[in-house]
């Protein structure tokens, strides 16, 4: 590179993946985008348009209209679902196959949380989490795997969260749902492998969006967040069920990772021969998941002398024998 250029190296996977590049040439794939009005979704949309590929993107049937899916790009089908409602999700799918003629992968960046305590979140605002991250996803894969199948390849791409590896204090039912996805997809990539098909759990930490239209095209600021107000019992400033809440009004549009970058990766995902089970994206959700299996390691070799007997040629110490020798006394009463 020549002094003064201001050329950067692109982020790509690992060679270990086979990301598209010279030795392995990307195909035109159809997608299909659940949540593709979200903040991750709208960057994933125009990546894979920006790369030639064809787009099925689904918005929210709640916040957004027909209309407002319309006119977003010549290879792009602009189309309405509520994912916890599993007809809708049938028809989505069969729209992208009549309109496309195939689909090739399916990613699904939809989601729901509410930011608050456990005690406080009432079961409507549970069942909520559940039926959008866990039923939804269960609902794009159970009627779309047949149609995978008999295809011979597909691939999912399903967006988890740093929370489907980590107890948040302020999320515990949405870490819940994200907990449930990765168990989910982790079981079900056992049972679908031999039909040549790929699934991947895609983990991103702090994003911001970062598109050129941010400032005349804006999102939530919460994203698909609500904040719910606390009870008086969690309701004092450094109360740790407020973490959740205090990281994102600390956080505000300033996230480290940015949703541009982030995209281009999971369109390389798309394209890669060998895609892993887990991709994580930006340095918080690889420290912040790296440090809790740190400690999880720790405790298992904290306690594990509980559970494999002692070696007859073990030394004993003082203290293990002094123990053997209460044991072995009887109280006389005298």
């Amino acid at each position: 590179m020549s002094p003064g250029s201001s050329k950067t190296t692109q982020l790509q996977l690992p060679v270990s993946c086979d990301p598209p590049g010279p030795a392995n040439p990307p195909k035109q794939l159809v997608w299909i985008i659940f949540g593709s009005t979200g903040h991750m979704g709208r960057s994933l949309v125009r990546s894979c348009l920006n790369q030639g590929d064809l787009v099925v993107a689904v918005g929210r049937t709640f916040e957004n209209t027909l209309e407002s899916m319309q006119g977003w790009h010549e290879n792009c089908l602009g189309t309405l679902c509520d994912v916890r409602a599993r007809e809708s999700v049938g028809e989505v799918i069969e729209k992208g196959i009549k309109h496309f003629g195939r689909v090739d992968v399916i990613a699904n960046c939809s989601g729901y949380g509410v930011i608050g305590a456990c005690e406080d979140q009432d079961e409507h605002e549970v069942r909520n989490q559940f039926e959008t991250n866990f039923m939804g996803t269960l609902h794009i894969i159970q009627l779309s795997l047949p149609y995978f199948r008999e295809q011979g390849a597909g691939r999912y791409l399903i967006f988890s969260s740093t929370s489907g590896a980590l107890g948040v204090p302020g999320l515990g039912p949405y870490c819940a749902t994200k907990y449930a996805v990765e168990g989910l997809i982790e079981a079900m990539l056992y049972e679908i492998d031999s039909f040549n098909i790929k699934a991947t759990l895609v983990e991103p930490g702090l994003v911001r969006r970062d598109e050129p239209d941010w400032d005349s095209n804006p999102l939530p600021t919460w994203g698909h967040f609500l904040i719910k107000p606390a009870s008086e019992p969690y309701s004092q400033a450094t109360s740790p069920a407020l973490h959740a809440k205090r990281m994102v009004q600390w956080l505000g549009d300033k996230q480290p990772t940015s949703a541009v970058k982030c995209a281009e990766l999971v369109w390389q995902l798309g394209h890669c021969s060998y895609p892993p089970l887990r991709l994580l994206l930006g340095s918080y959700a690889i420290e912040s998941i790296r440090d809790r299996l740190r400690s999880i390691i720790e405790e298992l070799e904290d306690w594990k002398h509980l559970h494999f007997p002692v070696a007859p040629d073990a030394p004993i110490t003082e203290e293990k024998e002094e123990e053997g020798e209460d044991a072995g006394r009887t109280d006389t009463g005298t």
